[in-house]
């Protein structure tokens, strides 16, 4: 139960030339992770600059005659 028979290690050849099989499979996939993570970055920082280009929230005026409840 505990060691491996050939059909064990002729089943994990098979999956690991389905996933990393070919020529580049993984550098294009590492290449594509990248570009997302850039991706990601650049739109964090735009949402940043946008955030800082609008001016701050004031609040309302408030009258003490329109709380509700007293």
């Amino acid at each position: 139960m505990g060691t491996l028979s050939i059909w064990h290690i002729l089943i994990l050849a098979v999956i690991v030339l389905l996933l990393f099989g070919g020529r580049g499979k993984v550098s294009d996939l590492m290449g594509d992770v990248a570009r997302g993570i850039n991706s990601f970055r650049k739109g964090l920082r735009e949402g940043e600059d946008d955030h800082r280009q609008q001016p701050p929230a004031q609040p309302l005026p408030r009258d003490d005659k329109d709380t509700v409840g007293r």
